[in-house]
Parts: structure tokens; C-alpha cells; sequence
């Protein structure tokens, strides 16, 4: 944006200079190395061409890529493997994925600095890394060959996993040319590919894994089984913070299959010979709770100092102009704006199995920070780090619930008191009861009108500070910079800009990363906002928008075709209204429309959702697609019914009858449309979460009248209002 502040703040910078000298470039790594990081015994590396830390390739002309990125379900076990099969020149058919091991100094995520799978940028981070590492690998098989024919490498090309010499056709597959490339030095520079010449890139390629997921050889960590292992579930006080004061296990220790019970100062585990028996067992448990000083706690008192933290002045995060002035040119217009707690409930209950004996520790999971587990998880068990192993598998969803270590914890203190392996699962009900909650946010925005455009604004957001939890470093001078995206980045030509941040923590509710982060709630409050000041200016919502994008021809792009591809503008039913948002999104821009009707009682029918995204260079269409599509319904589930409410310091949902998901039969049509263009990838794994809510809202307010202000829907308040 080519505004100028005084006090200018975005996540990525922050983290970049919070965190700097961090990362260490993973490429030129000897074999040595990968193979000691890769705990892989010496044989194992014996005759493998292994360049850097991320390839391996045999005589065979198997090529493995040692994955950096977890599979979640968001594609990046087909996009990846493109990205460096398309520079590399490998047969895309004879690659194969290793989850990395835990190692921030070589899997480190480059724009994060350690080991994780989040933010929307496992395609942007590695992008240009990966497609170095294959280049890099090319260049060395390219010239293992050269010499091999007694020619100069550049009369060689590569294709499908072999050198070609283009006078004489000759031709060797890698893997025949594995011995002879690893003599080679890795070159410093290697050029990479132009894009008019890219053969995967930009392909609508199925997913890789698909096959196995549908034919269940996959193994999700709550697959994991071992030899002789125990199964346990655990309870743990319903109060955070609470402790146990006494247990009477007698009854459990009766039930068949039941073959210990472990009492930690938090919890409770009931150990069987399997789950079942675990669960009985458990139920059966009478456990008296030392609730402790968060037992008080209710969801009025929360929010009564959340709202009351948010008429403090905070900290300014950005600002540009002279806001004073401009709230006295034009019409005036103020409005507060919520969003609650939100479970992620993973279709995936958090769990892990674990082996502890006294000189070691052994874990099986799946999770999006698998170094932190290991780290975590060696002090939980009183271990050298190097005495811990940790295997990562695909998650059954994160949505960031997995970037916590908690269930990998509890795990190890529970399996240090069991002889052999054993497999902790949590229950629905304790998942969903004990998660660490997309935070509860109270944002108030003051703005003028002048000639149809904004003159003024002025943001307040108040709530938790997530980043002063999990990564201290980068909570500075009073600004979180999750709390603040997506705000201080808006799309518009706004003249008079302030935003300040107020920091409100919730007694007794830990809170952390949600699909969408804090865009979520600032987008919702953004762009509600945004139509009720079109309405006050007497104009179309899009008009509106589009009469402040001068200089944004990515967010103008985006917001005309949802706009041509929705029909906005076109005659409606009584009670239907259309919606529009539009925001930057992890490097992307992304415009959505929902179409939604209202009933007399009050019930939402959504009926069409569009969306344009332009996500810069794109690696697998098929993926973006898809990702859009499960961010839409998503956020749309939020807005309908997503709410985590706290009763005597209790949550009172506990599994999907009192938190509900979308089903099948309400999921509206969807049509995404993807922008083509040539700049570096953008992230997509959230976008479609955070720009549902907002357009369905609005299109609740065009269908009634109803400026919705909290989420979710209230439909007492859009029951019988009419158009």
C-alpha cells in the first residue's frame, strides 16, 4: 500500500526481525548430515544421490522428498512434490514423501523461522527454496552425465527423471546416474525455470494421497498401533487451571480390560487393553476437583471486561493523517462488532502414542510443530532432547488446534507411569472441552462519509494476545500482530487511518491460533462496516468499495468478477439478499459474495457462495479450489452456529449436538474462480474462512435490514424483520 505511518506493523515483518539469524538455509548439507537427522541407519544412505536436506534418490530413480510440511488435508502433499519435481525434471509418479524429522536448523519454515505447518504458507515459504533444491539437484545429475559422455552439460536437457544429450539422444535415468553425482559440487547459483516452460506448475493434478485415504492405508496418528500397547483416555479438571483433589477408582478397576489408573496432579487416565474399556473405565471414575480461582468465572463477566478493556486507549498499531480532523468532514457513523470462542473440533480427537522408558522416549502424533513436540515432550519426560524421538503422521485436521503440544504432554507424563507403549486419546467431549479457543474479540470503528467516500477511520480491536503466549519475542511495544491482521492492511484509499490495539486477556480460557487467525475477526468487522457505510452514503455496496481501490488493480480484478459471476445486481426474491467481502488474505486477494435467504422465523437459507482469489502464481488449480471451497463452509458454519460459551469456569458444548457443524444437505452451491497471474504464490488455506462470514452477514442485512454485530447469527433478531 503506498501509505505512510509513523508506526507501521505487518505479522511477517515482525516475525522476520523478532526472530533473525534463526534460519539456517537448508541447502549444500552433506549426507552425513541428512542421514544423522533422518536417524537413518548407515546402510540406509549407502547409494542415495542426497544433495541437500530435502532429496534422496536411489538407483532405482526413486526420488524422495523429505517433506517439511505436514499434510493436513490441505493438498501440500500433491503441491510440494510438483514444485520440486518441476525443477528437478523427476517423473512426478516416482517421487515419495518422508515427513521430515523434528530439526528446525534444516526444516525450518522459512518465513516463520521454525518448524511449522500454518499461516497459509507452506506453498509461499518453500517456494522458491524448493524449487532451488531441485534446480540445484538437476544441475549436479546434468553434469554427472556431461562428463560421463564427454560433453558440455549444456548440450544436455532433462525430462521425466533422465538427461538427455540432444545430439545423439543418448540418455540416463538418475538413478543410474546416483554415484556419479554425488562426486559433483552443488552450484552456488543455479538458474530456475521460466514459467512459459514450467510442465507441472499451474497443472490441475489430483491429490496423490487421495487414493490411500479412500482405500484406508493411511496412517493418521490415531492409527498409529504397536505391539503390546495400551490405550488410555484421560480426564482432566473442566476448570482451567484446576487441580484433582481425590479420585475412587474402585468401580473402574472392576471393569473388564481396565488395567490401571494414573492420577497426575491435573488429570486422570484410565489405562486398558483397549478403548473401549479406557472410556468405561474413565465414566466410572468419581473425582472430586480442587477447581481453583477460575471456578467463578462466567461468559458475562468476560465479556463485561473485554468490553470494558476496550474504552481504554491502546496501542497504535498504525495511523496516517490527521483522523481528528477528518471526523469532523461529513457524516459520522459507529458501530462495535464481536466474535466469541470458538472450539476447532478436528474431526481428528487430539491424541498421541507414547513410549517412555528411563533412558528414552518415543512418540507417534500428528501435529503442525513437530520440533516444539519433541522439545516439549523431552522435558515432560526429564529427557536430553537428543533421547526423544518424535514421528510426525497426516492430522485429521489442525485448523491450528495441532500447533499446541499439550496432548503430546499429557501423553508422555501418562506414559511414564505404563510398562510399554501405550495410545492416549482424548474424547470428543474433552477436546472440545479443554481446547485453547480462537479468542473472543470486541472491535469498535469510528468513520466519516465525505462525497461518497471514506474520510475517517479509527479501529480499536480488543482481545487476547495469542503471540505473547506462544512466541514472546514478537508481542512488542503492546501490539500483537495476529490480533491486528488484515486491519492495518485494508484494501481502501482511506486519507485519515488510525488503528490501536487494547490487550484482554479472559480469566480462566486459553486461547490460541483459529483457521483464519485474527483476519477472521477483523475482516467480519471490517467489512460489515464497510456495508453499512455504503448504505449511509446512498450507495451499492460494490460501488462503494470500488470508488476507494484506485491504485489496487488486484483487489479491483478480484472484486469485479465475484461481482459478474454472482449476478450481482440482479432482481432477488423477497427475503434473499446477495453479500459482498473483500480482503487481503495471506498474500492473496479474495473477493466473496453469499447469497443467502432469511425466513420468517429467522432460519438462513444460503443459497449460491462466489469467489474470485487471486493467489499470485498458482501451483495445482485443483488444490486452491478445493481449499476455498472447505474455508467457505468453514466460516460459514462459524456464522451460523460457532460459540464456546463458559459457565462456573466451565464450557458448557461438548460434542457436535451442542456445536454444531454445516451439513451436507446446507452446504449452498459454490463457484470459485481463480485470477490468473505471475506473482509469487499467495497462501489459500485460510482465505475462504475469513471472507464467508462477513459476505453472508452482509447478505443477511440486505435480504432484512438487520445490521448484524455479532456472530453468530442471532436469528431472534432477523425473525420478523422484513426488506
Amino acid at each position: 500500500m503506498d501509505q505512510t505511518s509513523s508506526a507501521t506493523l505487518s505479522r511477517r515483518s515482525l516475525l522476520t526481525s523478532a526472530l533473525a539469524g534463526g534460519f539456517l538455509l537448508a541447502f549444500h548439507v552433506p549426507v552425513r548430515a541428512v542421514k544423522q537427522s533422518m536417524d537413518m541407519p548407515p546402510e540406509d544412505a549407502a547409494g542415495k544421490f542426497a544433495p541437500n536436506a530435502f532429496i534422496r534418490i536411489d538407483h532405482s530413480g526413486k526420488t524422495t522428498l523429505v517433506m517439511p510440511q505436514v499434510e493436513m488435508g490441505q493438498g501440500v502433499y500433491t503441491s510440494i512434490p510438483m514444485i520440486l519435481a518441476e525443477e528437478l525434471d523427476a517423473d512426478l509418479s516416482q517421487v515419495v514423501l518422508e515427513h521430515a524429522p523434528p530439526n528446525d536448523a534444516l526444516y525450518a519454515n522459512p518465513i516463520l523461522h521454525y518448524q511449522v505447518t500454518g499461516n497459509s504458507n507452506s506453498i509461499r515459504a518453500w517456494w522458491k527454496l524448493l524449487r532451488t533444491a531441485g534446480a540445484c539437484a538437476r544441475a549436479m545429475l546434468v553434469r554427472a552425465a556431461a562428463e560421463m559422455w564427454n560433453v558440455e552439460a549444456a548440450q544436455c536437457m532433462t525430462a521425466n527423471g533422465a538427461v538427455i544429450h540432444k545430439e545423439s539422444g543418448r540418455k540416463l535415468a538418475y538413478g543410474a546416474l546416483v554415484d556419479a553425482a554425488n562426486l559433483q559440487t552443488a552450484p552456488k547459483d543455479v538458474p530456475l525455470k521460466d514459467p512459459n516452460d514450467f510442465v507441472l506448475i499451474g497443472k490441475p493434478l489430483k491429490r496423490l494421497d487421495t487414493p490411500d485415504k479412500v482405500n484406508g492405508k493411511v496412517i493418521y496418528g490415531i492409527d498409529v498401533m504397536l505391539p503390546g500397547m495400551r490405550f488410555a483416555t484421560l480426564k482432566a479438571c473442566p476448570v482451567s487451571g484446576g487441580k484433582v483433589a481425590a479420585v475412587d477408582d474402585r468401580a473402574a478397576r472392576k471393569i473388564p480390560g481396565v488395567r490401571q489408573v494414573v492420577v497426575l496432579e491435573d488429570l486422570v487416565a484410565v489405562v486398558g487393553d483397549h478403548m473401549w474399556a479406557a472410556k468405561n473405565g474413565l465414566e466410572a471414575l468419581i473425582v472430586d476437583w480442587d477447581e481453583g480461582p477460575n471456578a467463578a468465572v462466567n461468559q458475562a463477566d468476560i465479556w463485561r471486561n473485554i468490553r470494558s478493556a476496550s474504552e481504554r486507549d491502546g496501542a497504535v498499531a498504525k495511523s496516517h493523517g490527521d483522523v481528528a480532523k477528518g471526523s469532523l468532514i461529513g457524516e459520522k457513523l459507529e458501530a462495535s462488532y464481536e466474535l466469541p470462542f470458538l472450539a476447532h473440533a478436528t474431526m481428528e480427537p487430539v491424541n498421541a502414542t507414547v513410549h517412555c522408558k528411563p533412558d528414552s522416549c518415543e512418540i507417534w502424533t500428528g501435529t503442525q510443530v513437530l520440533a516444539r513436540v519433541q522439545a516439549d515432550a523431552a522435558k515432560a519426560a526429564g529427557l536430553p532432547l537428543e533421547k526423544v524421538i518424535a514421528r510426525n503422521h497426516m492430522l485429521g485436521g489442525g485448523f491450528g488446534r495441532k500447533l499446541e503440544t499439550d496432548m503430546v504432554t499429557s501423553a508422555v507424563r501418562i506414559a511414564k507411569h505404563v510398562d510399554g507403549p501405550v495410545k492416549v486419546v482424548w474424547t470428543r467431549e474433552e477436546d472440545i472441552q479443554h481446547d485453547f479457543y480462537r479468542p473472543a474479540y470486541h472491535d469498535a470503528i469510528a468513520a466519516t462519509v465525505s462525497d461518497g467516500k471514506i474520510a475517517s477511520w479509527k479501529y480499536r480491536i480488543t482481545g487476547p494476545a495469542i503471540f505473547a503466549r506462544r512466541l514472546p519475542a514478537a508481542f512488542r511495544n503492546g501490539i500483537d500482530i495476529d490480533a491486528v491482521d488484515s486491519a492495518i492492511d485494508v484494501p481502501y484509499d482511506i486519507p485519515n487511518f488510525h488503528v490501536e490495539y487494547v490487550r484482554a486477556e479472559p480469566r480462566g480460557v486459553p486461547t490460541g491460533f483459529w483457521r483464519g487467525v485474527g483476519a477472521n475477526n477483523n475482516v467480519f468487522a471490517i467489512e460489515s462496516f464497510m456495508d453499512e457505510l455504503a448504505h449511509k452514503a446512498g450507495k451499492d455496496p460494490i460501488e462503494f468499495r470500488r470508488s476507494m481501490l484506485g491504485g489496487r488493480p488486484r483487489f479491483l480484478a478480484a472484486l469485479n468478477l465475484a461481482a459478474e459471476k454472482s449476478g450481482w445486481g440482479q432482481p432477488l426474491p423477497p427475503r434473499v439478499g446477495r453479500g459482498v467481502s473483500l480482503q487481503p488474505s495471506f498474500a492473496s486477494f479474495i473477493a466473496t459474495i453469499v447469497e443467502a435467504e432469511v425466513d420468517e422465523r429467522g432460519e438462513v437459507l444460503l443459497r449460491r457462495a462466489t469467489t474470485a482469489v487471486d493467489a499470485g502464481t498458482v501451483v495445482n488449480p485443483d488444490t486452491v479450489v478445493a481449499q476455498v471451497e472447505g474455508g467457505l463452509i468453514f466460516g460459514l458454519t462459524a456464522a451460523l452456529y460457532g460459540e464456546i460459551t463458559i459457565a462456573k469456569g466451565r464450557v458448557k458444548q461438548s460434542n457436535f449436538n451442542d456445536y454444531r457443524m454445516l451439513r451436507i444437505d446446507q452446504v449452498p452451491k459454490i463457484d470459485v474462480h481463480i485470477i490468473k497471474s505471475g506473482e509469487p504464490p499467495g497462501g489459500i488455506g485460510e482465505t475462504g474462512v475469513t471472507g464467508s462470514a462477513p459476505a453472508l452477514r452482509n447478505a443477511i442485512y440486505a435480504a432484512t435490514g438487520v445490521a448484524l454485530r455479532r456472530l453468530p447469527i442471532d436469528r431472534r433478531l432477523i425473525a420478523a424483520k422484513r426488506s
